[in-house]
Parts: structure tokens; sequence; C-alpha cells
């Protein structure tokens, strides 16, 4: 009898440890690829190589672009003779029969990229679809999330865009990394002022800058690093430090 005892504790203490419940299936990494720029061919081969998959199936978002018919062309040219299976979700659209839901298309996919443009018009399309609600469905799934420009400031709670006339303003976006974000950092010379600027009047929280070609990746809503296709390009963390900017340099390494 207390050797039943002892081993009915003993299953007790794996099932709950610290009011917490341990699961002996490895949870779905919550994954973010999100870069300053334009995508291109060297970012769809890394963004490839982050499913883990041989030949993954990656789904391009070109809302921000209103579903631009030349962004949708040259995103299945650059993904030719690259071990991907390229699709597009287009919102653009009218109803017929036979279509796949949202839900259908981007639940089914092992990457999803969100390409530049308006991230204001962009987010308001994506909430009025309910899209919103499916990319939290893939982020929690473990589906990749990446995008440069609109697509990589989605992903943060906030940041500076260019979605309003005649000056940059803030955007809410989607929070699913709980910092702020600033694409483009260093190839436009108001980015990197304006968004010190709002971090240190509290308008913005401390977060993370990208100048085009580099990228940063996150997992779990933690950044893990940095990486760029020149040396040139780089990413930085951008907080206050005793009521000062401080922008601390994020290393990144070279995969090109």
């Amino acid at each position: 009898m207390k050797r039943i005892l002892l081993y009915a504790v003993f299953l007790c203490s794996i099932k709950i440890g610290l009011g917490q419940t341990i699961s002996t299936s490895s949870a779905p990494v919550k994954t973010v690829f999100a870069f300053g720029g334009d995508w291109n061919k060297d970012f769809i081969r890394y963004i490839a190589g982050l499913t883990r998959k041989d030949r993954p199936k990656i789904c391009f978002l070109p809302t921000a672009s209103a579903d631009n018919p030349y962004a949708i062309g040259y995103w299945y040219e650059m993904c030719v003779n690259l071990p991907v299976e390229p699709s597009v979700l287009r919102t653009f659209i009218n109803s017929s029969p036979g279509q796949k839901s949202f839900d259908e298309i981007l639940l089914s996919v092992d990457a999803i990229l969100v390409g530049g443009g308006n991230t204001l018009n962009m987010m308001a399309i994506w909430k009025a679809q309910g899209i919103d609600t499916v990319l939290k469905k893939a982020y929690e799934k473990g589906i990749v999330l990446a995008g440069g420009s609109a697509g990589s400031l989605c992903w943060f709670k906030s940041g500076l865009s260019d979605s309003r006339p005649q000056k940059l303003s803030i955007v809410e976006c989607l929070g699913f990394i709980n910092a702020s974000h600033c694409p483009h950092y260093s190839s436009e010379k108001t980015r990197r002022p304006l968004y010190m600027e709002n971090i240190q009047e509290g308008k913005l929280l401390p977060g993370y800058a990208c100048d085009d070609l580099a990228g940063m990746l996150f997992q779990n809503g933690k950044f893990i690093k940095a990486v760029t296709l020149d040396k040139s390009h780089n990413a930085y963390y951008v907080s206050l430090k005793e009521g000062k900017i401080e922008e601390q340099d994020l290393h990144a390494e070279l995969i090109k």
C-alpha cells in the first residue's frame, strides 16, 4: 500500500508542479521573424529554414499593398527555384461558391509572410475580416509569422508608420510581441529621432528597430537574435535608462 501511495504522489508531482500542469508533449514554438524593409529571396529562404520543413508551404499576404498584382507576381517570381510551396491570401475579393475560408487557408500552411504598404489600412481590413483572430491562432499553433516594413510592424504592439498623410504617426498593431517597433530605421532620416522621441515621451513602449536588410527572430514573445544580409544594416533595442534614451546594438549575424 505504501508503494502504491508513493507512486500516486510521484505521478501527481509530474502532473502538477508549483501550480502548473506539465505536458509530456512539447508546446508549439511561437515564432516571429521581422525585418526592416522589403522581402527578398534570401529572407524567404531564411523563413523556410525556420519551419524545419523540407518544402514548406508559405502564404503571402499583400493586404498592405491592396493586393497589388505586381507584388503578387513578384512573390511567385522570387519563389522560383526555392524549396517552398508559395500561395497568396487575397482580401480584395468577391464571394463565390467553393472558396476556402481565411482560417482554412492560413492554418494549413507552415509560414505566413506579410508584405509592405499601408499598415493602418491593413490592420483595419484584418480586423473587419477577422484575419487578426486567425493570425493569432496561427501564432499559437506554431506557424512561422514573418514580414518586412508593414509586415514587421504588424506583429508588435505599436510603432511608427507612414500610413497617414503628411507625417509619420503611431499605429496600434496585433501585439504578439509586447514592444514597439520601427522598420526602415536608418534608411529614412526622420524615423530614428522620431522613434526615440516617442519612447522618451512615453507614447511608445521601449522596442526594437531594424534597418532594411536586417531581421530579428522572436520565439514565444522573446528576442532570440538579429540577422543581416549586409554588415552595414543592423537591429537595435531602444529603451529608457535613468530617463535617457539608450540604443543597444543587437549585433546582427550575417546570413547571406
